[in-house]
This record gives structure tokens, C-alpha cells and sequence, in this order.
């Protein structure tokens, strides 16, 4: 269940610091829907959100035709939402200013055809491809996931580099959606694909749930150690965010009170401190990732975690991870930042 709209009352840190959200999704999952008007509830609620970038759920994927192609009426919604927002009749926030799409690159070199129609669809937006490559020794973390369950052995499928070329070829992204445990082998691909950038997902989406105090411990020290190793790689940027699903381990989507972005900041320290200081503020952008991280808690208070947690860096340097580094990154142009 989501707690998406608690923290509403909460005052606004920094109220006037641009957002440009560089992780959202839009989902119409059944009996959790999450659409255009409740982002913008959320985005207009107070923090300074003046864009987006969109993140596949295949949502509004076509339901026929050749396997492969569906994912495009994925990128003609999003495409049509951003049309929308960038009239300024919905107010302030360029929501899908950007696109990430899905496309199942283990097709290899065919999977061009899906990518250069999503680029002659979307031309200003169409940016990047996520494909959910979730892999783990046990259920652990694919307990949690609502929407559908991911293909596994994704990052070690014989086609994948092919994909990869195809996205490289066109100057296209790849969103690296992985479980942390995974980082080794993404490391390898980037190494494999200097030409192509790569965007780690959710500072590596760390599984520390049912765990013990000892276990957890260990996962946190693997995890920084495999982080620190990846992001020696010039070609991969960093999502600092994520942290609100359950997977992590933090329980804060079963509390019963509201929870406060003080109890955020003070879970997700160790993480976001981590994250920067590996891959550096120059390669690093925040991410609401609503709705999944809804589940711990509102879009407010998860903001306002952020900005506390990078109080100590300069206003231009905050600037650059709120939004101005998502807009160079996946170029595109937003006003307001």
C-alpha cells in the first residue's frame, strides 16, 4: 500500500532549489494506479519540481503486433504527456521532458528497428532504454514487485552486447535496473561498451531485507566495495535515490505512524553520502522514483531527505544534482533550471 501523499503538511526545505526528477514512472497497474494528474499533485505540492524525466512500467504498451515493436505505445503516452505539460496549461513542470523507454535489447541488432521508431516518434525526448536485468540468489527482493516479474540471467544473455551496440550506434542510454549484487557484471558490459553511457538505477538498488544485523552489515560492505569498482568507469552515471522500496531493508513502508523525512535522511544517509562521493556530484542526479518509493513514505518528506542529506555541498553544486546534470545527461532542455 502506498503512503505517497503523507508529509503534505510538512514545510518545504529549500523551496526555491529547481527539481528535475530525473526517475519517475507513470503506471496504470491495476488497483495502484499512479497517473499524469497524481504526479502532478505531488509535484505541485510544494518542492520546485520543473520537469521530469519518464521511466518505462510498459505502461499503454501496444497489445499487438511484432513482439519486439510493442513497447513503442509506451513512448507515444509519454511523448503525448510531455506534449501536454509543455503547453503550460498543466502548470510549471515539463513532466516526461525526457524518456526512458523499454526495449528488450536481447534481441540483439533487430531491436534497431523498435529504437529508431521510438527516436522518429519522440525526437526531443527519446533519450534511453531500460531493460530490467533483476537477478538474485533468492525471492528476497522479487517479493515486492507489483507490476510484473523480470526475465533472469538478463545480463548474461549471448545477445545483450548487440542490443547494447545498437543503443551506442544511435548515441542512446542504457538505465541499468539491476539488484546491487549484479554491479560486477555491469561493470564488465561499460567496460565492454566504452562508447555507451550507462545510467546505474536507484545507487544500485541494495537488497538488505530479511536480514540480520550481521548479514546486513556484510551486504553494505559488499555493496560500497562493488559501487566504488563501478564507478571507476568514466561511461556510468549515478541515480541517487530508490531507497524507499521495500527491498532495502529500512521497514519503512510498515510503519504505522507518518513517517518524516527525518526518519528518511537518517535511513538513508550511509547511501546517498556513499553514492556521491564515489561517482562525484558531476555524475550524479536525484530521483523521486514515485510511485514504487510511495511505499515508504510521500513525496514531500522524500525530498526534503535529499536536500538535507546534501546540505553541505554548494548551491551550485546542488543545483547540478537536482537537476542541471539529469539535463545534460540525457540532453534535453528544461526551463527553470
Amino acid at each position: 500500500m502506498t503512503k505517497r501523499l503523507e508529509g503534505r503538511s510538512e514545510p518545504i526545505l529549500d523551496p526555491e532549489l529547481p527539481i528535475l526528477d530525473s526517475h519517475m514512472h507513470l503506471m496504470n497497474v491495476p488497483g495502484h494506479p499512479y497517473l499524469l494528474d497524481d504526479y502532478l499533485a505531488d509535484a505541485q505540492a510544494g518542492h520546485n519540481v520543473v520537469g521530469s524525466i519518464y521511466c518505462e512500467a510498459k505502461t499503454f504498451a501496444r497489445t499487438d503486433g511484432p513482439e519486439h515493436m510493442r513497447p513503442l505505445g509506451e513512448v507515444e503516452f509519454a511523448n503525448g504527456v510531455a506534449a501536454m505539460c509543455a503547453s503550460g496549461a498543466l502548470g510549471r513542470c515539463h513532466v516526461a521532458a525526457g524518456i526512458i523507454g523499454h526495449a528488450d535489447l536481447t534481441e540483439g541488432a533487430r531491436i534497431g528497428e523498435l529504437l529508431d521508431r521510438c527516436m522518429q516518434t519522440a525526437p526531443d525526448r527519446f533519450r534511453a532504454v531500460r531493460l530490467a536485468t533483476l537477478d538474485y540468489p533468492d525471492e528476497r527482493p522479487f517479493q515486492f514487485i507489483l507490476s510484473f516479474k523480470p526475465r533472469r540471467g538478463l545480463l548474461d544473455h549471448p545477445a545483450l552486447p548487440e542490443g547494447l551496440r545498437a543503443l551506442s550506434e544511435r548515441g542512446l542510454i542504457f538505465d541499468a535496473a539491476i539488484y546491487d549484487m549484479s554491479m560486477p557484471r555491469l561493470a564488465e558490459h561499460a567496460d565492454a561498451h566504452p562508447d555507451l553511457t550507462f545510467v546505474l538505477g536507484h545507487i544500485g538498488n541494495f537488497v538488505g531485507v530479511d536480514m540480520s544485523p550481521t548479514e546486513r552489515a556484510e551486504a553494505f560492505s559488499r555493496w560500497q566495495r562493488d559501487l566504488r569498482a563501478l564507478a571507476e568507469r568514466p561511461n556510468v552515471m549515478c541515480k541517487i535515490g530508490g531507497l524507499g522500496m521495500p527491498q532495502s531493508g529500512f521497514g519503512l513502508h510498515e510503519n504505522e505512524a507518518e513517517t518524516t523525512w527525518e526518519d528518511m535522511a537518517g535511513h538513508w544517509r550511509p547511501f546517498v553520502e556513499t553514492g556521491i562521493e564515489v561517482f562525484g556530484v558531476e555524475r550524479c542526479m536525484m530521483e523521486s522514483n514515485f510511485p514504487p518509493d510511495g511505499r515508504a513514505g510521500g513525496f514531500v518528506p522524500t525530498w526534503n531527505a535529499y536536500k538535507y542529506l546534501t546540505r553541505a555541498f554548494s548551491e551550485d553544486e546542488r543545483r547540478d544534482l537536482f537537476g542541471r546534470n539529469a539535463a545534460r545527461i540525457y540532453r534535453i532542455d528544461v526551463p527553470g533550471l
